[in-house]
């Protein structure tokens, strides 16, 4: 499947850098068991064995050719066709699996008697370009936290932080920084269609069509080439009309020490472009009601500085994944959202280990959230579950990623991003485009087009 073993170009990696004296991240032995064939670990870090029972496969590549007849532009279809349910977790038999369910998994049983888990078989899917696996295990070799872990050093384009670090808190902040570099194309257009249900089911959905340049995964760029920008982003809201019109720019920042996010809106009543400040942390997202928090897009995007981080350990879970029905554009839209939870069968769990990092807040700081807990996949590095505390302590949210395999490109990544509010019984999904066209990792983005000068120009546009 592939042309070479990837464990000789670590252990390549590994000595090339030590010859040339720099600091090293993790010593040469742990850089080898990084490979692509024939190591303990995947080129991501992930465990390449399978469980003991068997029911979590070897690690054999993820998805490397798309199913036949799959075209760029198409929905992507399912993979797995044939595969059927092994059972289903419910209301009635939750507590039997409580060991591999999250606690927001559970407080949705507790507060949805008719919500329910449909377990298929696990199928480790995800997968990287080749590019991406390379720059991922030098930058194992090389790459460290700056600023007090608000930046990252000595890496470029792929994951930074393949090999954890041995202390709790210093890893905690790697599998995030795992997620948030995580190669999701070096451009994207797409249509991030949300709604929020009300207790009957009824919405209004809000059509967004979003524009992303993230210069970090350009072959070639360094950090100094991408002068501490992450991602560009743009944002229009295309409908309903009372809120057609307006524009969010973001500039986000790779060390948010060094310079902040920067953001602005447009807005077509004032015909004005002012800058927003407050387009981050837990200020609301847009047209959330309230339900979302800026910093909940992406599962979670921006500075870590408001938390202590810690990495708990690694264990097996069931989680959202190869959710392709959710995804397809044979799905209607009206038919995955439901009242109070979206349709459990459009909806495909699976038995994945999972790294668990806790979130607390520090001293001094506030956030609506003083607590959270993230569940990544170790294949991917995506956030497939948060748990959301609130100021007493108690569960308040649980948020889930269904994702799939985008062929194209390949990545890994969400198809939906749903926040359950477990006190208010409702719920925002966002990622409904089964109508729209399809992700455009092509696009042709380049950084003029995220000025705020051409941020008004598109608004008057």
């Amino acid at each position: 499947m592939f042309r070479f073993q990837h464990s000789k170009l670590a252990v390549l990696v590994a000595c090339t850098v030590f010859a040339v004296g720099v600091q090293a991240k993790a010593p040469p032995d742990e850089v080898a068991k990084l490979g692509l064939t024939g190591t303990p670990l995947t080129p991501v870090g992930a465990e390449r064995a399978g469980s003991k029972d068997g029911v979590i496969p070897e690690w054999t590549g993820g998805i490397t050719t798309p199913p036949a007849g799959y075209k760029t532009g198409m929905h992507h279809p399912n993979p797995f066709p044939n595969d059927k349910p092994l059972f289903t977790i419910t209301a009635k038999n939750y507590k039997d699996y409580a060991d591999k369910l999250s606690a927001g998994q559970q407080a949705m049983f507790a507060r949805h008697p008719d919500w329910r888990m449909v377990v298929y078989p696990t199928r480790r899917s995800a997968s990287y370009p080749q590019r991406t696996y390379e720059m991922t295990m030098k930058n194992a070799a090389t790459g460290d936290l700056v600023d007090d872990g608000e930046g990252v050093a000595n890496v470029a384009e792929g994951l930074p932080f393949p090999i954890l670090d041995k202390d709790p808190t210093k890893a905690g902040m790697e599998a995030i920084w795992n997620h948030k570099l995580k190669f999701k194309g070096v451009t994207f257009e797409r249509w991030n269609d949300q709604a929020i249900p009300t207790s009957s089911g009824q919405y209004t959905l809000i059509r967004f069509h979003e524009f992303g340049l993230g210069l970090y995964y350009k072959p070639g760029n360094t950090l100094k080439d991408i002068h501490n920008i992450l991602l560009y982003f743009l944002e229009d809201v295309v409908s309903p009309p009372r809120l057609a019109g307006q524009v969010l720019l973001v500039h986000e920042t790779l060390d948010s020490k060094k310079e902040p996010r920067q953001a602005w809106i447009y807005n077509p009543g004032q015909r004005r472009v002012r800058r927003a400040p407050n387009v981050a942390y837990d200020n609301p997202g847009t047209a959330s009601d309230g339900l979302r928090t800026n910093d909940m897009t992406d599962m979670f995007n921006g500075a870590l500085n408001k938390y202590n981080w810690k990495l708990v350990g690694k264990k097996e879970m069931y989680v959202p994944y190869n959710s392709y029905k959710a995804h397809s554009d044979k799905t209607l839209v009206k038919d995955l959202i439901q009242p109070n939870f979206i349709n459990p069968d459009l909806l495909r769990y699976e038995l994945h280990r999972v790294w668990i990092v806790e979130a607390d807040l520090k001293p001094g700081q506030r956030h609506i959230n003083p607590k959270r807990t993230f569940y990544l996949d170790e294949d991917s590095w995506q956030i497939l579950e948060i748990d959301h505390y609130d100021s007493q302590g108690k569960l308040w949210r649980y948020s889930e990623a269904p994702s799939v395999n985008y062929y194209e490109v390949p990545v890994f990544w969400s198809t939906l991003e749903i926040a359950y509010d477990l006190k208010a019984g409702r719920y925002l999904v966002q990622g409904l485009d089964n109508q729209e066209p399809e992700y455009n990792f092509s696009y042709p983005a380049t950084p003029d087009m995220f000025s705020p000068q051409a941020l008004r120009t598109r608004g008057i546009q």
